[in-house]
């Protein structure tokens, strides 16, 4: 990508020209130029976005807030919180249609994909923009690489999770070390190539996939996943693992040409990149 992040200069620096103005600080050492949006699908999530939005940072381009209907103040709070949020309301139902949905309405570069529940940090947001301007496709987080952890997983779900991450690994020739979590960021022009199609929590699965298939550049950023701060999840891990595989098995079957990388690519041991 020609985007790259560069040194962050002062306002006050004679140096700054106009050529240098586009980019956003990051930090007293970074800055950016590609803007970025941060996509949130909600319903019925208003007491936890607060613990949600006062982990973003600043720099981002947008937040654009798919509403699933909610009956509580969800669409109040996230005003109150972010007076420039974008709200969509969800035409359809489940994850993956709002994410869809929620990408549609986005105008930045960049796509992060944040869940509501506060269990996503939005202090790691840095690193999976960093991946994507030093080179990637598509940043993925993962609870299990070097640096990475989970406070909300119970064991049936992690070795479910573990299962079918190996299935996906061995059918598709992907090296994750995480296949169902939802904290991810990508360049927008992937939704060109990864073709998105279904409603439910399978979404993420199906990026993961589709992303091996079109022969995008991958890289695994750690992440921590902390517990829902309020209210009760939707995830269901026997209905949903199944619905997993299923995605698994019909990709599988689906004969669209798999543009893999050589076999000889390796996992960038320090930052999980996966090739």
């Amino acid at each position: 990508m020609s985007s790259v992040l560069r040194p962050a200069v002062s306002e006050d620096d004679p140096s700054v020209t106009s050529a240098t103005s586009k980019y956003r600080p990051i930090s007293s050492h970074l800055a950016i130029a590609p803007p970025v949006s941060v996509v949130i699908p909600a319903m019925n999530e208003a007491e936890n976005l607060p613990y949600v939005f006062k982990t973003l940072p600043g720099w981002i381009h947008e937040v654009v807030l798919v509403d699933g209907n909610s009956t509580d103040d969800t669409v109040r709070v996230a005003r109150e919180l972010w007076p420039s949020v974008k709200v969509v309301k969800q035409r359809g139902k489940g994850k993956g249609d709002a994410l869809i949905t929620g990408f549609e309405a986005c105008t930045g570069d960049i796509i992060v994909m944040v869940d509501a529940d506060g269990s996503a940090d939005g202090h790691e947001i840095v690193s999976y923009v960093s991946a994507l301007v030093s080179g990637a496709d598509f940043a993925k987080g993962s609870r299990f690489a070097n640096g990475g952890g989970t406070s909300d997983m119970t064991p049936i779900r992690k070795l479910g999770n573990r299962v079918l991450c190996a299935v996906v690994n061995a059918k598709f020739g992907a090296r994750y070390t995480d296949l169902c979590y939802g904290y991810n960021a990508f360049w927008r022009h992937c939704l060109d190539k990864i073709d998105l199609d279904c409603t439910g929590f399978e979404v993420e699965t199906l990026m993961n996939i589709r992303v091996v298939k079109a022969g995008l550049k991958v890289q695994e950023i750690p992440s921590h996943e902390y517990l829902r701060i309020h209210g009760t999840s939707n995830l269901r891990a026997v209905r949903d693992g199944f619905r997993v595989l299923r995605v698994i098995l019909k990709e599988r079957s689906n004969r669209r040409a798999l543009h893999r990388k050589p076999r000889g690519a390796t996992l960038n041991s320090h930052q999980g990149a996966v090739s």
